[in-house]
Order: C-alpha cells, then sequence, then structure tokens
C-alpha cells in the first residue's frame, strides 16, 4: 500500500507517487519519460517522444465534445533534486521518501518535487479515465524546465490543433497567472593578472541573508551576498594594500545568494585596519537593511596569526593574488555592474518589470566570473539592459556571453479561456479568482512563440518552499485544483 492511498483524488495521487518513485531530478528525465510513453502505448494513445524526451500525448475527443475548442495541458517532468546534508539517499537513482504531515506532502530529507510532478499526475490521471468529459485533450510534458527551459525550446509542437493552453506550473491556488517575464543568463568575464606576494591571508564572509528565487523574491530587495562583499572589498582597496587570493558566493544565478566568501592578503600592518573596515562597513549594512534582511552579517578573521618579528614576516609563505591593478579593476567591476530591480510595471501594480540578479561570483585561474540572471516583462528592456551589462564590460576589457535566452509571455486583452475560468471559478467558490502576472520565468512565454495566437493560462495547487528540503504540496488544494480542471474541461 503506498502513502498516499486512500487520498482523493485517488487516480491523481497514486500517479503521483509513482512518479515520486521514479528519479527525474534535471536532467536525469530518461526514465520517467519512458514510464509515460509506455503509459499512453498500454492505452493506445498518440504519444510522441523526441530526442529531448520531452513527450506529447494525443487523447481526442470524448462523445458530445468533439466540435470543442481543443485544450492543451502543459507541465513539464524535471524537478530539482536537493538533499539535506546528512541524508544518505541517491537521488539520482533511488525514490523519494514520501511523508504525510497533516494537510501535507513532504518528502523525507529531500525536495519533493510537486513542482511540477503534480502537473504530470494530473495529465496521467485524465488520460486515464474513461468516464471524464473532455474536448480533444493535447499535454506536453517537457525536460530541462528547472535548468534554462531547454525541453520548451527544442520541442516541435507544429502537429498541435489546440489554441488554447492550461499551465499546471503555478503553485498558489487561487491566482490565475496571465504573463512572465522573459529571461537570459550572461556570464561575464573579466580577466586578471597574479602574482605572488607575502602577506597576512583573511577570510571575509557575508552571510544570514533570507535570498530566495530572483524572480518571485527580488521585489523584497534583500542583501545580494555577492554585492555586499563587493562593497565591502571596496572600502578595503581604498585604504589598504588587500588583494584578492579567492572569492566565490552563490549557488545558481537565479538565486539570490545568501553567502559569499573572499580570502585576502594584506600587510602585517594593516590587519587590524582590516577588521576596522570590516566592522564599519557591518554596521552600515546592518543599518540599510535592518528592514529588508536585518540577519545579515560580515564578518572577518585571520587565516593565520598575525606576524610580530622580522624573522616571522621572512619566514612568511607566498600566495597566488591579484596585482594591484587587477585588483582595482575587479572590484570596480563588481561595483559598477547593475544588480536587482530596474524597472517597475507602469501597467502592473506591484510587478517588477525588468531586474537582475548577481547569482554567482567566483574566481577561477586568471577570470573573475560574474553569473546573472536577466529577467524583464518587455524584451527591449531585457536586450537593453543585456546591452547596458555589455557596455560595462567593455570598458573594463571583460566579455559576456549570453546563454539561455527565452521569451516573455505576453497578457492577452482579449483571452477566452481567462473569462472561462474566472466564470467557472465563481460558479463554484463563490468568489473571483486573482488574474496576476509574475516577474518569473514560464514555458509559456516558449510555447506561445511556436503557437501562433495561443490563448494561455498558467494555475495550479498549493505549495511551499519548492526546490528546498521543506517542500510540500497540499492534499486538500490538490483535490480543488482537480475539481476545477474537470469543470473547465466538462464547460461548453
Amino acid at each position: 500500500m503506498g502513502v498516499l492511498t486512500g487520498f482523493e483524488p485517488k487516480t491523481v495521487f497514486r500517479y503521483f507517487e509513482e512518479i515520486c518513485n521514479i528519479p527525474h531530478g534535471s536532467g536525469n528525465e530518461r526514465q520517467l519519460s519512458n514510464y509515460i510513453k509506455d503509459f499512453a502505448k498500454k492505452r493506445n494513445l498518440t504519444c510522441i517522444q523526441d530526442e529531448w524526451n520531452n513527450i506529447i500525448i494525443i487523447k481526442e475527443a470524448t462523445t458530445g465534445y468533439e466540435a470543442e475548442e481543443t485544450m492543451i495541458l502543459q507541465g513539464h517532468m524535471d524537478m530539482v533534486a536537493v538533499k539535506e546534508p546528512e541524508s544518505d539517499i541517491d537521488m539520482s537513482k533511488e525514490p523519494l521518501r514520501l511523508e504525510i504531515d497533516g494537510d501535507y506532502i513532504t518528502a523525507g530529507g529531500t525536495s519533493l518535487g510537486g513542482d511540477d510532478g503534480i502537473a504530470v499526475a494530473y495529465a496521467l490521471a485524465l488520460l486515464d479515465s474513461n468516464d471524464i468529459p473532455h474536448p480533444r485533450l493535447e499535454v506536453i510534458l517537457t525536460v530541462g524546465e528547472e535548468t534554462g527551459m531547454d525541453g520548451a525550446r527544442e520541442i516541435d509542437l507544429s502537429m498541435l490543433k489546440g489554441k488554447r493552453l492550461l499551465n499546471l506550473d503555478n503553485e498558489e491556488e487561487g491566482i490565475l497567472l496571465t504573463s512572465c517575464a522573459g529571461g537570459a543568463r550572461a556570464d561575464c568575464k573579466l580577466p586578471v593578472s597574479l602574482e605572488k606576494r607575502r602577506g597576512i591571508t583573511l577570510k571575509i564572509q557575508v552571510s544570514g541573508l533570507k535570498g530566495g528565487h530572483s524572480g518571485a523574491e527580488i521585489i523584497k530587495e534583500g542583501g545580494n551576498a555577492n554585492c555586499l562583499l563587493g562593497r565591502v572589498l571596496d572600502a578595503l582597496i581604498q585604504k589598504t594594500s588587500a588583494s584578492l587570493v579567492s572569492i566565490e558566493g552563490g549557488l545558481a544565478d537565479n538565486a539570490i545568494p545568501i553567502f559569499s566568501e573572499a580570502v585576502i592578503v594584506v600587510e602585517n600592518s594593516e590587519v587590524k585596519l582590516c577588521f576596522d573596515i570590516v566592522s564599519r562597513i557591518e554596521d552600515y549594512i546592518r543599518t540599510e537593511l535592518t528592514a529588508k534582511d536585518s540577519g545579515v552579517t560580515v564578518s572577518v578573521s585571520a587565516n593565520e596569526s598575525a606576524v610580530t618579528t622580522i624573522s616571522e614576516i621572512r619566514n612568511m609563505s607566498y600566495v597566488n593574488c591579484l596585482t594591484p591593478e587587477s585588483m582595482k579593476k575587479a572590484v570596480s567591476y563588481i561595483m559598477a555592474m547593475p544588480n536587482g530591480i530596474q524597472a517597475m510595471s507602469a501597467d502592473v501594480k506591484d510587478l517588477v518589470e525588468t531586474s537582475l540578479n548577481l547569482g554567482i561570483m567566483k574566481l577561477t585561474g586568471d577570470t573573475l566570473l560574474l553569473e546573472y540572471s536577466v529577467r524583464s516583462s518587455l524584451e527591449s528592456a531585457k536586450e537593453a539592459l543585456i546591452r547596458k551589462l555589455k557596455a560595462i564590460s567593455d570598458l573594463a576589457g571583460a566579455n559576456v556571453e549570453i546563454r539561455g535566452d527565452y521569451p516573455g509571455w505576453a497578457y492577452k486583452q482579449d483571452s477566452p479561456l481567462r473569462d472561462k475560468m474566472v466564470r467557472i471559478y465563481e460558479k463554484m467558490y463563490g468568489s473571483k479568482p486573482r488574474v496576476e502576472a509574475i516577474h518569473a520565468g514560464l514555458e509559456c512565454g516558449i510555447i506561445s512563440a511556436k503557437i501562433k495566437d495561443l490563448d494561455c493560462i498558467s494555475y495550479g495547487p498549493d505549495m511551499k518552499d519548492i526546490h528546498t528540503t521543506d517542500e510540500v504540496l497540499s492534499i486538500s488544494s490538490v483535490k480543488r485544483v482537480w475539481d476545477y480542471l474537470l469543470e473547465i474541461l466538462k464547460d461548453k
């Protein structure tokens, strides 16, 4: 008996548990893709599996619905696979360990993958049914959404007939998403020169920040550990001979970094001054972020004891560090590059229009790398921001490489699908759903560029803390969204 046996809707939860039994982290979707392909084959459904492992399944309309508009249902197969340090699970090979906590499903010590396994479960439950009335269904299940939307970018949709698409990749019930930002990744690389130098090495750390997804959380204007570290280094080089030995911060370009660390080398006589400078900058930063990111900490520690005698100075080891000219250029580059909100929408209240996030910063050999996630609801604004990164980089002697460029999903003034979903929601629940746009990216933008005049809405059940080991999926919300979905398909 499965962990989810007995919960309604039974078929949805049965398939969700089967999906959780198949490893499907980003880049490891082949097994799940084959499972879905075999599912379709056993039910004599038209199924296309491409070389990327994307899946398209078609189920013809039930009796009486042949003349109704085709409905496209879309989600992604991959999940962000993360686990707690002490967990012994191998997420590339082993099933998730599902647990129930009240109304929530969670996975012991790992992420759950409700984003977007529940979309796949909904789709399979519909395709498996014999008694649910519906128009022609065209199901699109993509791979690699969490790592750049490569599956959506590569999939061929030319055989589809549908012009209305319901994307099931939203994590808050009661909200109809109607547009999202486009985006791109920018890898900015600054060449630096190194030299060997004797001195005292100090470790500087910025930590304690809230972080979060750079699309959803950037509006809170919390601290970015990489940018703050750059500010500390800038203060140091104004008063000392500090030079970088190493620097590393952030885990992903689309995650606001919560930790960043640098090792610097300084003269022995400058150690106390460095501590004083870092302490002063920490006070400034903590004051500035009191209402936004009050847990921020900036610390400095000596990697070795301070040198006090001439003999000890002579015996200090040499370390590789940036030359004075490269140090000044590197710190100036970090300080000059933009970060955070660049513009708010003039059309939608409280919507970020354009932003970027310095998600990763590291020194590798003779190159300082800054990785950004760039987003905008306006394609022209996105391109202008990328051009700004390139212009600043040109002045600094750096190079910018753009990857993972994807279009935004524009709001449609005329949307029969949106009108229908609002009407049905109000009839079922006695209140109107919230109709919103988001600054994060969805596959709707890429798919809309492939299907002319596509009418698209994103919806889904309640989830919390996605992409983390605290991720949960609401059981009762899954049921309500299922009931809502059936009414949408049944409505003529």
